[in-house]
């Protein structure tokens, strides 16, 4: 089994549930992950689907929403 690896940054809770919401439709696991010490929330995709889940973050957000890993 690969580990995880990030996908991408959201600036708070809200917005990396919509990825992740994107990330389900694609059928792609993800989960979410937020240092305490931190403002920005990392989305975790299995290091296998990364690029597949790039590739559909990418298609349904506009390039200014989000900073990618």
């Amino acid at each position: 089994m690969s580990g995880m690896v990030q996908a991408a940054v959201a600036g708070d809770i809200t917005e990396a549930e919509e990825i992740q919401e994107i990330l389900r439709n694609a059928g792609i696991d993800s989960t979410i992950e937020q240092a305490p010490e931190d403002d920005a929330v990392s989305i975790l995709v299995p290091e296998g689907s990364l690029d597949d889940a790039v590739e559909a973050i990418e298609a349904l957000t506009e390039p200014d929403d989000l900073s990618e890993a």
